[in-house]
């Protein structure tokens, strides 16, 4: 049995300010119709022998990671929660003391929810001939067949000579070089890009970690027997992953493990790690554009202009990356856009929210927009599914006004539980005991206006709430 492990607890940065920490790149539509998750999940369906997925992601995701996968249709996957990210190697083991905790030895495919893979055929001939490794005891790493000097990647050295199934010994891991060192390794025809992409059995990697990195191993093992149910979703213990270390399978294990074997991938693949990445794999015009959304150039050159909310209208560019969304705007030489990361790191360090979310803000009984905001006052569009219910709540620096614009409303008001209609509205005092509740089947939408001296998101007290968020 190959289980597949799907890791998408990553935060794309590099992809700001389309990617943030509260919608990260694996849960964008990128590249297609669906999101990078739907992409890699759907990419798998068809391997034999395949069980269903286990996806390990960041818990502030775990909605929109269960929505999206019910929008393909997969409802038996797994969802493993992380309290906080702690890198490739402690979420690997986390899935194969979790399987192993089934009584099973699966083989695990491991792979990122973030990366584009467009020749099919070729992933699965790789897969094929890694299984035959994995089934051995062999740690198998997919190496990536490298198309150019790349200074934008880690690379891996092998022996030179295939196995028996298709393998090459792993001599090294090697860092992202410089360029003449990439080329180097392009002409030497022994290195391969490092993808991330892994396959071994559950019981092979444990042990390999138990040599290598046991703290990894005891942590992850205490995480994962203190770990509870939480509705649809399996949530780790916090205090026992809070201490493990944050590594990579790379670091942990695939360097120091004598059972390491490449088998070469050349499938057109990329991680999306920066804007021109990403470009790269789009179709471009006849002027070497990839454009998206409303734009209109002129004079306009092997760009990526991307416009999320409004026109947009580009002169004179050439070989850069202009991405517009309804609160900010890049523009990026393609030369440095990997450089977006320097960009993220200043926003953080002055606690600005652009870095965490976007104007629309995804809940998990629908969405709210920001339409304006002031230093005593602010406007949000609230959306509400047919059927769900925000959670019983106080606020204690702000008081609320809520004017219906479609659907009608079920309110909670302190004792009070009535309904408002299209152009009715309500008032909700601070200090009072409210909910908002959608039970007809159409969406709701109203417009809430807030006023308050302090109107952060953390000023929510909870009292009861459907989706197992905390209560006071």
């Amino acid at each position: 049995m190959i289980v597949p492990v799907i890791l998408a607890g990553g935060s794309g940065s590099r992809l700001w300010p389309l990617s943030r920490s509260a919608y990260p790149k694996q849960l964008l539509p990128l590249v297609s119709g669906r999101t990078l998750l739907q992409e890699t999940v759907l990419r798998i369906q068809s391997i034999p022998h395949i069980a269903a997925p286990l996806v390990i992601c960041n818990q502030e995701h775990r909605f929109l990671v269960a929505e999206q996968l019910k929008q393909i249709g997969v409802m038996d996957a797994s969802i493993i929660l992380e309290p906080e990210g702690k890198n490739t190697a402690p979420a690997a083991a986390i899935a194969a003391l979790y399987l192993n905790q089934q009584g099973v030895n699966p083989t695990l495919l491991v792979l990122p929810a973030d990366h584009m893979i467009q020749d099919i055929s070729d992933f699965m001939t790789a897969v094929a001939f890694a299984v035959k490794n994995a089934q051995v005891g062999r740690l198998v790493t997919f190496g990536i067949v490298p198309e150019r000097a790349e200074t934008g990647y880690g690379y891996i050295k092998t022996a030179g000579h295939a196995n028996d199934v298709q393998g090459y010994t792993v001599l090294e891991f090697v860092e992202k070089p410089d360029q003449a060192t990439a080329k180097k390794y392009l002409d030497s025809g022994q290195y391969y890009w490092n993808s991330g992409m892994f396959m071994f059995e559950a019981a092979s990697y444990l042990a390999e970690l138990a040599l290598y990195a046991p703290v990894i191993l005891q942590q992850c093992e205490f995480a994962v027997n203190g770990m509870i149910q939480d509705l649809d979703f399996l949530r780790l213990d916090k205090e026992a992953f809070a201490n493990c270390p944050s590594n990579s399978i790379d670091y942990a294990v695939m360097e120091k493990t004598q059972n390491a074997i490449l088998v070469p991938l050349n499938a057109g693949w990329s991680d999306i790690g920066s804007w021109s990445a990403l470009c790269d794999v789009m179709e471009a015009d006849q002027e070497g554009n990839v454009l998206q959304g409303d734009v209109i150039t002129h004079r306009v050159n092997n760009c990526y202009l991307r416009a999320e909310s409004r026109l947009l209208a580009v002169i004179g560019l050439d070989n850069h990356v202009v991405v517009e969304t309804p609160d900010v705007v890049l523009v990026a030489h393609k030369d440095h856009s990997q450089y977006v990361k320097e960009i993220v790191a200043n926003l953080k360090q002055q606690q600005r929210t652009e870095i965490d979310l976007h104007r629309k803000v995804y809940r998990p009984w629908g969405c709210y927009e920001l339409i304006d905001k002031s230093t005593s006052s602010q406007v949000k569009h609230i959306t509400v599914n047919p059927g769900a219910s925000l959670s019983l709540q106080m606020h204690l620096h702000r008081s609320e006004h809520w004017v219906v614009v479609k659907g009608v409303a079920e309110v909670t008001r302190g004792e009070e539980i009535f309904t408002i209609k299209i152009n009715e509205s309500t008032y909700i005092p601070q200090g009072v005991k409210h909910r908002l509740t959608n039970a007809s089947d159409e969406p709701l939408e109203i417009i809430e206006v807030q006023s308050g001296h302090y109107l952060g998101e953390d000023d929510i007290v909870r009292f009861d709430d459907a989706y197992g968020r905390v209560i006071a």
